[in-house]
């Protein structure tokens, strides 16, 4: 198979250094995931063709965009790179379909593999069309501006965090558009974000970034899940992640049975479909440990669990790590962990308070 994406940049700008290099043989979304001033931007503008790096190479399908051993630096109008920024920047005075067939007139006709009834269809913007730009909502806009790049038939599309100017709901109506987009198009997408929730619901790999450096790069569920993900990203952020499937869509109690490796897990409706697969989030600072499973309690989920590592994080906090079958991790005081006499090896109770449900592809969505 061919490698969809392999990039191994480097370029110093000022005391800043960004020294990036990950690859990804599939289609779908990695992400570039990181907090402000990581590089992410930086990375994708060299991808682009907009920043040059000082050397390595970035080859796309197989074809080299940039290679510095062999001089190769292809001018942005030849790499067929599709961008969506964070703002929509639509021509103002042309109207939605001018806006949606601008970039698509450029592409010869050859090579164009995505055709605009398929694409109209996909974002739901056929009542649009003939509407100006200052006429749409933010959610509106940023669905033409995905539109746009997508006509071009790019090799790869490049987004860059294209939900920030929108707010909660704006966001929640354009997620699912780009969730689909891959599958429809099969097209490979370098998706930039500081919100790990909204990552969840769409990418497949992850690239960690901090200072211009990649910190580890691989599948969202197995990057996520270790203690050494606390270091680098925030502690709201600190968590499991799983894939589960919906086994019961509403009990008499009004929840859903999730089916994951370690049993069932029951949450809140989350509106979705029998055999449906989602990903879960489950936050350390929800999971409590025990050693002695509560005969009376509020918690709806309890696993038996052994505990396999346990990290000081500082500022009076330890990770601890546990199997239960999957890797789920915990987040207590460095009291607990002393007062409890917690060490790998123990057999422990892990106690679940509450999750966090992302479609993780089908469409659905944070609950």
């Amino acid at each position: 198979m061919r490698q969809m994406i392999d990039i191994n940049i480097q370029r110093q700008h000022g005391s800043f250094c960004i020294q990036a290099a990950f690859n990804q043989q599939q289609s779908g979304v990695t992400a570039l995931f990181g907090p402000s001033g990581a590089g992410k931007t930086s990375i994708i503008n060299m991808v682009a063709g907009l920043i040059k790096p000082d050397s390595g190479h970035i080859i796309i399908n197989g074809v080299p965009l940039y290679d510095s051993s062999k001089r190769i630096n292809l001018p942005l109008e030849k790499r067929r790179i599709g961008y969506v920024f964070q703002d929509a920047r639509l021509f103002p005075h042309l109207p939605v379909r001018s806006n949606l067939t601008y970039g698509m007139r450029l592409t010869p006709a050859s090579e164009r593999f995505i055709r605009f009834d398929d694409v109209v269809d996909l974002l739901g913007i056929g009542n649009l069309l003939n509407r100006g730009p200052c006429t749409l909502s933010g959610g509106e806009k940023q669905r033409v501006a995905i539109g746009r790049a997508l006509l071009t038939s790019p090799a790869l599309l490049l987004m860059d965090e294209p939900l920030a100017s929108l707010d909660n709901s704006r966001k929640q109506e354009v997620l699912p558009f780009i969730e689909c987009l891959c599958k429809a198009f099969s097209l490979p997408v370098l998706y930039v974000s500081h919100c790990l929730d909204e990552i969840l619901n769409m990418a497949q790999y992850l690239v960690l970034l901090d200072q211009g450096k990649v910190k580890a790069n691989g599948p969202i569920e197995s990057l996520v899940n270790s203690l050494d993900m606390g270091r680098h990203i925030s502690p709201s952020d600190f968590g499991s992640v799983i894939k589960a499937v919906v086994k019961i869509q509403k009990d008499q109690f009004g929840l859903a049975h999730l089916k994951f490796p370690g049993g069932v897990l029951k949450v809140p409706d989350v509106h979705v479909n029998s055999g449906d697969t989602l990903r879960v989030r489950i936050p350390a600072r929800a999971v409590a440990v025990a050693f002695e499973k509560p005969r009376k309690s509020s918690f709806r989920n309890i696993y038996p669990a052994s505990i396999l590592e346990i990290a000081d994080e500082g500022n009076g906090f330890h990770g601890v790590c546990m199997n239960a079958g999957f890797p789920l991790l915990a987040r207590i005081t460095s009291h607990s962990v002393e007062k409890l006499g917690l060490k790998p090896g123990l057999k422990v109770f892990a106690l679940i308070k509450s999750v966090n449900i992302s479609s993780g592809g089908s469409g659905n969505g944070f609950k």
